[in-house]
């Protein structure tokens, strides 16, 4: 197919010419009948079954005929609009947001919902849905998973009586009715009310989310927010901190972690310590490499480590090209999740040996060999103010720069900054804004110190891999960063801003939530799971293998990768199509003043806004702030106590903390059981 043509008024037209290959066919069929339908998630879908099956009479071409199909039904089921046009199809974006915030948030919603329900759709996620929510004999009796919520119209009632009394009687009842605590959740961990275990109750709520549940490489943790004052101290809300993503460029700038204002600061400040730093930043780099395999067979000589030329340079690139297309024939992806699992028993050398990582010491040696070889040709052969303003006025000398800068940053994202991956309240608590409760908590001296504790001696598997030696990096967690679900409107990240004295630290200082703008709204989340699985089959059958392993540690974001590829080889504008309009606002919280020293190697000494000496304490101004800033006045609100109440366990349940599996037809029952009745989830319950 040839490029996408931009047409007038914001269509695109995507050539598909008759008899150009055999699905042409097919897919002229299902825009035939997406642009002829009303929008309906149930009506697409079974235009995505009838279309899949049509196209397996294109032959050979059947399994890209079927991405082509399949990703049309997502791009109609997301507001984008169809035409047939002469030998092609007509493609034209939904309006990127509307002034009504109720019609943009229900239009990103929708988005989110049609990967999430898909998953609900699951045999095996059914399974433990439901296996969650049977009746189990637990340590106290007969529980469930319906054990861990709390009545909303128990709540309500103990609320209202309280929303009476005068401020400081009010602040004390309230603290009575609802007390919080966190509960960071290990891999083996029991709920000791249930029995359940803590991680399958937090997956259980993730799953009440909009966005679908995926499991993250790297590191994690999850965290339960829980109510000591109810009976088996319901969940309150949950949340996950993450390794953080590798790109992001409104948050990378404001770090000073992007080379344009890398460069802007250092040019600014041109001191014999940023050229202190430049060398000793270098020098720690190549000294993280494995290279005894290079040396022996001569791929480089020790002396070239230290004086590199452009020959040694050119030798580890192609080695770096041939060691790649190995790893591309020959994945070993089952050795590289074994690595991962963080055993003991890693053997470090044989991992840097294999042919993913060896491609990788490879690249990374001859970008750091570049970079030294380009600043002592401008001259930085000594730290000093002189040598580092002559490596600035030469475009070769910022080059090397934004290759340490890069490299450097890299050492420190994955160790002390996480992303908030998960955040938000359980009902009936996020009327009570519990989602900034939970916000302000994961913040706290008691999280990062458990992240602290949990990866302190654990050894990094990419830093092993390259160094062929356990490498193991004492984390101090100086940052978090975060994206809103929604674009427009308010965040419960919004007006988060916590004095440090009240919680024990400086006078001064704030713990608070940055708004750093809005990403341009490209990515992947936009496309069903059966679009992604088809993907992944037309790849691996496509000319040359698969190329993009979704391997922990082959590179930055395998998925979106993974569908640009697809994309780009069925004939859709991957550029386009990729762009699902739906921007995010970017957060950042630091948790210490000096962090963007710390995140440059400048320093090891981090300055906490909040003290770590009593982790527990701090957690409790942090609640007790939540309490007098937003719980006291939201429980005079009618409205919201009515809200609250609507969430009931009597049976049959009607509670928002319940998850709502779609309806499957084959699961519905032929002859009902007397005495009961299938709700819309096929789930039958006793009549009550």
């Amino acid at each position: 197919m040839t490029p996408v043509a931009e047409l007038q008024r914001d269509w695109f037209f995507v050539p598909l010419a008759a008899g150009s290959w055999q699905g042409a066919e097919c897919v002229t069929s299902c825009v035939t009948q997406l642009s002829a339908m009303a929008a309906g998630a149930d009506t697409i879908e079974r235009v995505r079954r009838t279309v899949l099956v049509a196209a397996d009479v294109a032959g050979t071409e059947a399994p890209r005929a079927r991405v082509f199909t399949s990703v049309l039904c997502d791009l109609v089921n997301q507001g984008w609009q169809l035409r047939a046009g002469d030998d092609g199809l007509l493609l034209r974006q939904p309006a990127s947001q509307s002034d009504d915030i109720s019609v943009e948030k229900a239009r990103v919603r929708a988005a989110l919902l049609l990967e999430r329900d898909g998953q609900l759709r699951e045999p095996a996620t059914r399974t433990f849905v439901r296996g969650m929510e049977a009746r189990r004999l637990g340590p106290n009796g007969w529980t469930s998973v319906f054990s861990l919520m709390r009545d909303g119209a128990e709540l309500a009632g103990t609320l209202r009586a309280a929303a009476g009394l005068p401020l400081v009687e009010r602040e004390v009842a309230v603290r009575s009715i609802i007390d919080p605590y966190i509960q960071v959740i290990g891999p083996t961990d029991r709920c000791q009310f249930t029995g359940l275990k803590l991680t399958d109750v937090w997956r259980y709520f993730r799953h009440t989310w909009a966005s679908p549940y995926n499991s993250t490489p790297g590191r994690k943790i999850w965290i339960l927010v829980r109510d000591r004052a109810a009976e088996n101290h319901p969940v309150m809300g949950i949340a996950a901190l993450g390794s953080a993503i590798v790109q992001l460029r409104l948050r990378d700038e404001w770090i000073g972690w992007s080379a344009a204002s890398f460069v802007r600061r250092v040019t600014a400040d041109p001191s014999a310590i940023w050229a202190r730093w430049l060398i000793d930043s270098l020098k720690k780099l190549v000294g993280s490499v494995f290279c005894g395999d290079f040396v022996a067979e001569r791929l480089i000589r020790p002396s070239e480590l230290r004086h590199p030329t452009q020959r040694a340079i050119a030798r580890l690139r192609r080695e770096a090209l041939e060691a790649r297309g190995v790893h591309r024939l020959y994945p070993t992806a089952a050795a590289h999740k074994a690595a991962g699992l963080g055993s003991r028993r890693v053997d470090w050398r044989s991992e840097a040996r294999s042919p993913l990582f060896r491609s990788k010491r490879a690249q990374f040696l001859a970008e750091l060999l570049q970079a030294r070889k380009d600043l002592c040709e401008a001259g930085l052969l000594k730290p000093s103010r002189a040598a580092l303003e002559g490596v600035l006025n030469t475009s070769r000398g910022r080059r090397a720069i934004s290759t340490v800068l890069r490299h450097t940053r890299a050492a420190h994202q994955g160790v002390d900054m996480l992303d908030i991956i998960v955040c938000g309240a359980v009902p009936p608590y996020g009327a009570l804004l519990g989602g900034k409760l939970v916000s302000l908590l994961v913040a706290s001296p008691e999280v990062a110190c458990a992240y602290e504790e949990r990866y302190g001696s654990s050894a990094s598997i990419i830093a092993s891999s390259m160094a062929g030696r356990a490498v193991r990096r004492k984390p101090k967690l100086v940052l978090l960063g975060t994206t809103s679900l929604f674009g427009i409107g308010s965040s419960q990240y919004n007006r988060i801003r916590v004095p440090s004295e009240l919680a024990g630290g400086a006078p001064g200082g704030f713990l608070q939530y940055e708004e750093l703008g809005k990403t341009e709204g490209f990515g992947s989340f936009h496309f069903s799971r059966e679009s992604i699985g088809e993907m992944k089959v037309m790849l691996a059958r496509s000319k040359g293998g698969r190329r993009v392993n979704s391997i922990f540690g082959e590179g930055v974001n395998p998925r979106l990768r993974m569908v640009r590829e697809a994309l780009d080889l069925v004939g859709l504008p991957s550029d386009l199509v990729l762009r699902h309009g739906s921007p995010r606002i970017v957060y950042g919280i630091p948790l210490a003043t000096n962090f963007r020293d710390i995140l440059l190697g400048r320093t090891t000494r981090a300055r906490f806004i909040l003290p770590r000496s009593a982790p527990r304490a701090t957690m409790g101004a942090l609640i007790q702030h939540w309490v007098r800033r937003w719980l006291l006045g939201r429980i005079e609100s009618a409205k919201v106590i009515e809200e609250v109440g609507s969430h009931v366990l009597t049976n049959p349940v009607h509670h928002g903390a319940r998850i709502c599996l779609p309806y499957v037809q084959e699961e519905a029952p032929l002859f009902p059981v007397h005495g009961t009745s299938v709700d819309t989830q096929n789930r039958p319950y006793i009549d009550s």
